[in-house]
C-alpha cells in the first residue's frame, strides 16, 4: 500500500532525490507522514507518474 522513498526509486526507476523534492512540494497527492518518515502512497505515485510527461 505504501513505499518508502528508496523502494520507490527502485520501482519507477526515478533517482531518490528527485522522489524527495517532489514529495516536499506543497500538496503532494502521494505522500504520507508517520510520524517524521515520509511514505509514498503507491496507487497515487502510480496515477501521478502515468499523467506526467516529463519529471
Amino acid at each position: 500500500m505504501t513505499l518508502t522513498i528508496r523502494e520507490a526509486a527502485e520501482y519507477s526507476n526515478i533517482g531518490i532525490n528527485k522522489i524527495d523534492s517532489l514529495l516536499r512540494t506543497p500538496n503532494c497527492p502521494f505522500v504520507l507522514y508517520v510520524g517524521t518518515k515520509k511514505l509514498v502512497k503507491r496507487k497515487e505515485f502510480e496515477e501521478f507518474i502515468s499523467n506526467k510527461l516529463i519529471i
